[in-house]
């Protein structure tokens, strides 16, 4: 691109990692760094404010809200930046809710360099870049859907897998303990499994959630 540079914001809750992508972004030619925010929320408001063209965009802030939730608030106004995921978490659990949410790219913290300024510049143009294991992923899913978990079967068992008991379950996700039932069993067939364990077990394998 010429003319002015690709302007960025780095919204991570790591100060380390928020200097560690600015010491590689502003190395290259066309993308300034002008803007971080620590929280979702900060991220949301300064991409609302303007002058901003790409937001690398983590998933998880601690408490409050999460990237993916920011990422749709950031979408869904009126000449909105794109949203690039940059974050540790490959699984759908992570993947699907982003780029629902809109996220115009999705990739790894371990990619190389001059990847990540490639898909931040691919970002700007309206492009999508996934990282390599995320699209394989999705054509897996778009290949065997009938195996895939959908978004609401992966948010069940993601919490299967944090303990929790069905009624728990459904008063976090606001369904009835017999839909939490209903879904499981769903879960269950598509898994080949009989058990929660083996659930679990099943779909951390599959990349499905993560542990």
């Amino acid at each position: 691109m010429t003319g002015s540079p690709v302007r960025l914001l780095l919204a991570d809750d790591h100060p380390v990692v928020r200097a560690g992508l600015r010491a590689v972004l502003e190395t290259e030619p066309g993308l300034a760094v002008v803007a971080e925010a620590a929280t979702a929320e900060e991220a949301v408001a300064l991409a609302a404010g303007g002058g901003i063209d790409v937001v690398l965009m983590d998933l998880q802030f601690g408490a409050g809200m999460t990237g993916s939730e920011a990422t749709a608030a950031i979408t869904a106004r009126p000449g909105a930046p794109r949203v690039l995921v940059v974050t540790t978490y490959g699984t759908d659990a992570d993947t699907l809710p982003a780029i629902e949410a809109g996220a115009t790219g999705y990739l790894l913290k371990d990619a190389p360099p001059d990847e990540l300024a490639e898909a931040v510049r691919t970002a700007a143009a309206g492009r999508t870049t996934l990282a390599p294991a995320v699209a394989d992923r999705i054509m897996r899913r778009l290949r065997a859907p009938g195996t895939a978990l959908t978004q609401r079967e992966t948010e069940v068992l993601s919490l299967v897998a944090e303990g929790l008991s069905n009624k728990d379950i459904g008063r976090r996700l606001h369904l009835t303990e017999g839909t939490v039932k209903s879904h499981l069993a769903r879960i269950y067939a598509k898994l080949d499994v009989d058990s929660r364990t083996a659930a679990v077990a099943a779909a951390t394998d599959l990349g499905f959630i993560r542990r």
